[in-house]
């Protein structure tokens, strides 16, 4: 009669065993996938991919272009380098209220930076040199739009791409550069129709002194605005990084069948006009030269829109009546 207890018995025992098991194991599965997992966010800059396991929120940007990007997309930066610098000759976006100034371009303060706490800290090539001691403060991405290799506003536009990823901006990103070729094509139109269809050769120029110029050629973004513009070169300065060349003043002669647009700030005006070498040249004399207001002509993917805006303005009011 023991025996025939036992079996039964010893069944049940086994039973509970392996129904444990499978209640634990149930557990572990549940608890695996209803824990919050973090998934991971790619992103690219110039020197490859890297992952975050969330969109950016407290930006560093350490470069006026990058800067410039940022504040596009509707992003205020915790912090940009010289500020003052900023409003003077990039002008447009305006600076967000709350941004704080960490010094110059190539020599941010490290110190205060850190103390910021950035989540991300976003520079260009003037701040390359400083990645590494940057990176103990937070992740660095770099992007490097001017560059004698590559083509500068094709770059501008494919760094905005990439910063509106980071910062999960990329419908808006999208939106403005629609908008700035709807923009661009208005603004081509007006100025058709101001020069009866003639649009004039323009060479854009920033004075370095009353004796020296840069002359922006190929790979400048106030060439590429001219171009967008409808403005044909056929005497376009070769390529560099910067996309300008520094020149004598007396270098202008060369120019002399095109209309000069020269690009503000630049505090010597009323000296320049003293001088005989520049009453001498002949777009001078013919009054076919004229200031373009400060806009900055190495900045980010809207600064394609605002130069063309500015040499637009400059060329209508120099347009036959």
């Amino acid at each position: 009669m023991l025996i025939k207890y036992l079996a039964p018995i010893d069944w049940l025992k086994s039973k509970n065993k392996f129904t444990q098991s499978i209640t634990l194991a149930t557990l572990v599965f549940c608890l695996l996938f209803s824990w919050p997992i973090k998934a991971e966010i790619w992103v690219e800059d110039s020197d490859g991919k890297h992952s975050f396991t969330s969109h950016p929120v407290r930006v560093a940007a350490l470069n006026w272009d990058i800067a410039e990007q940022v504040i596009e997309l509707g992003v205020t930066p915790i912090a940009m380098p010289d500020l003052t610098g900023y409003e003077q000759w990039v002008v447009t976006p305006a600076i967000p209220e709350g941004v704080e100034d960490i010094g110059a371009r190539i020599e941010p303060n490290i110190e205060k930076l850190m103390a910021l706490k950035p989540d991300v800290i976003l520079i260009a090539a003037p701040q390359k040199d400083l990645a590494s001691r940057l990176e103990k403060i937070a992740p660095v991405l770099f992007y490097q739009t001017y560059s004698e290799s590559h083509d500068n506003a094709a770059a501008a536009v494919d760094n905005f791409r990439k910063i509106a990823q980071l910062l999960d901006k990329t419908a808006l990103a999208e939106q403005k550069l629609q908008a700035m070729e709807a923009r661009l094509d208005e603004l081509r139109s007006v100025l058709l129709t101001a020069y009866d269809g003639n649009l004039p050769q323009v060479k854009a120029i920033r004075f370095a002194s009353v004796n020296s110029v840069y002359v922006y050629g190929e790979n400048s973004i106030p060439q590429y605005a001219l171009s967008k513009l409808g403005v044909v070169e056929s005497e376009v300065q070769p390529r560099t990084q910067w996309g300008i060349a520094q020149k004598r003043i007396t270098a202008l002669q060369q120019f002399s069948q095109h209309t000069v647009l020269y690009f503000e700030p630049f505090e010597y005006r009323d000296k320049l006009a003293e001088s005989r070498v520049w009453q001498a040249m002949p777009f001078v004399q013919q009054q076919r030269f004229n200031r373009v207001a400060a806009t900055w002509s190495y900045g980010g993917a809207m600064s394609i829109l605002y130069n063309a805006e500015a040499l637009s303005q400059s060329l209508l009011e120099l347009a036959p009546r």
